[in-house]
């Protein structure tokens, strides 16, 4: 086996322990089949495996066997494999695909799929897949490529299934058996006016269930929602989660029926939007993959540690205003750490409710000062809480009680300063426009650091010197 070989990130125990993870046995075989460079050995390992699973395979292999992966079973990686890899990874799989392998696999792939690679690809790949599809498809996908990125437009697939008001369930079924380019899968068959604008959608189940003299539009749902191709994908997916969708018609500027968007594209949507929250709360900026180099990888990383050493610097120079009270009583420096810690962890807490909440739509202008007011006094009780139990802590441990009055009630002013700043900066953050997931960590940091250091030091200056 190669150099690199040991640097696969797998689970030892994944076959074992995970019945969704990949067989460490088959993965094994599928290494020593690239090392033998056996063709036919690996078709016959890979075969049986689900696209998601063979992205799985080639995201979690190092640099170097997956670049052998590619070069000996480039014609088996369909689109539906592609369609399922990390993006950045996306990126570096085509690079190594011949143009006729790579139109090749974009054959069988609905118009929202081959949109989707194509976003990440160059020119000159561009026009080997655009030149691959029918004229109808490819007129298709270029209309989509038109809207802007992020929108339904982006998201939808023109594949899908229309009939008439006015027809019934027979006509419906029998348009159907009829066509021969019917989308792989889909949920409900769109009902439209005369000029072709989307006005109900009725079920499968319904069509199938019900006699064929039975009009269309007596079988549509309640729930039915119509998106402008040129919504943002978040809102539509946020609409998806919240109504409960299945599928759902996308219109153009004039209200005409030009493609669907199904349950499972808006939660990949969703799926993403959590997964970026989770990186910016951690204050990484740019998209991360465990595919990343060492530099993107810092790259990514380094611009909230420099806000992050700034607002420590700031910390810092309030310590500095306190020097000589430190001096007189060591003890302080001691303690000092427990209140800023316990503050920050609070402060993170609070703050990653708040974003959470923000993100699903769930903490609005009409309940900010209620869902404040519960944090500042959540604060407040846990402050209290731990202001005693650490004044018990610094009496028995100094010797010094006015010390434990001290630290108890800056516990408690730094706790409540915690809450409020860990509610309030993202929302004043959301408000003026800026991402409250990427943004807020530092500035609660500082706040929580700040107040923590300023309120302990500068009590034990009046009360204990």
């Amino acid at each position: 086996m190669n150099e690199d070989a040991d640097e696969t990130v797998l689970d030892p125990d994944a076959g074992e322990e995970d019945s969704y993870a990949l067989d460490r046995r088959r993965v094994t075989a599928i290494l020593e089949a690239l090392e033998a460079e056996d063709r036919d050995q690996l078709f016959e390992l890979i075969e049986p495996l689900h696209p998601a699973d063979v992205a799985d395979l080639i995201e979690q292999i190092n640099p170097a066997e997956r670049r052998h992966f590619v070069e000996l079973a480039g014609e088996r990686i369909g689109g539906a494999i592609l369609s399922e890899l990390e993006e950045g990874l996306r990126e570096e799989v085509i690079g190594l695909l011949g143009p006729e392998v790579l139109a090749e696999a974009v054959r069988d792939l609905d118009s929202d799929d081959v949109v989707d690679l194509l976003e990440d690809l160059e020119e000159e790949q561009r026009r080997a897949i655009l030149g691959a599809l029918d004229a109808p498809e490819r007129l298709a996908v270029q209309k989509s490529l038109t809207y802007p990125e992020y929108s339904a437009g982006r998201l939808m697939q023109r594949e899908l299934v229309m009939a008439p008001e006015h027809w019934t369930v027979g006509q419906a079924i029998d348009h159907m058996r009829e066509r021969e380019d019917l989308p792989s899968q889909f949920y409900h068959v769109f009902l439209v006016d005369p000029k072709m604008r989307p006005v109900g959608n009725v079920t499968l189940g319904r069509i199938m269930s019900s006699r064929r003299s039975v009009a269309l539009k007596d079988l549509v749902e309640e729930v039915f929602r119509v998106f402008p191709a040129t919504d943002s994908e978040t809102d539509v997916a946020y609409a998806f989660n919240q109504y409960h969708l299945i599928s759902a018609p996308v219109v153009d500027e004039s209200e005409r029926l030009v493609g669907m968007i199904t349950i499972d594209d808006a939660m990949a949507v969703l799926d993403e939007e959590h997964e970026e929250d989770i990186l910016r709360l951690g204050g990484v900026v740019e998209e991360a993959s465990l595919s990343d180099t060492v530099l993107q990888a810092a790259r990514g990383r380094a611009t909230w540690l420099f806000v992050n050493l700034l607002t420590a610097i700031f910390a810092s120079i309030v310590i500095d205003l306190f020097a000589d009270t430190i001096d007189q009583m060591v003890a302080l420096a001691v303690l000092m750490p427990i209140v800023a810690s316990m503050g920050g962890n609070a402060g993170t807490q609070t703050m990653t409710v708040a974003v959470r909440s923000i993100a699903t739509r769930d903490l609005t202008a009409q309940n900010a000062l209620r869902v404040t007011g519960r944090e500042a006094a959540v604060g407040g009780l846990n402050g209290v809480l731990f202001g005693l139990v650490m004044a018990g802590v610094a009496a028995v441990w100094f010797g010094v009680p006015m010390l434990a009055a001290v630290i108890a009630v800056a516990m408690i002013l730094t706790q409540f300063a915690a809450a409020l700043g860990g509610i309030g900066i993202p929302i004043l953050l959301d408000r003026v426009g800026i991402d409250p997931a990427l943004a807020s960590g530092p500035f609660v940091t500082t706040v929580t650091d700040v107040v923590g250091f300023f309120t302990f030091l500068g009590l034990a200056s009046l009360v204990l010197l």
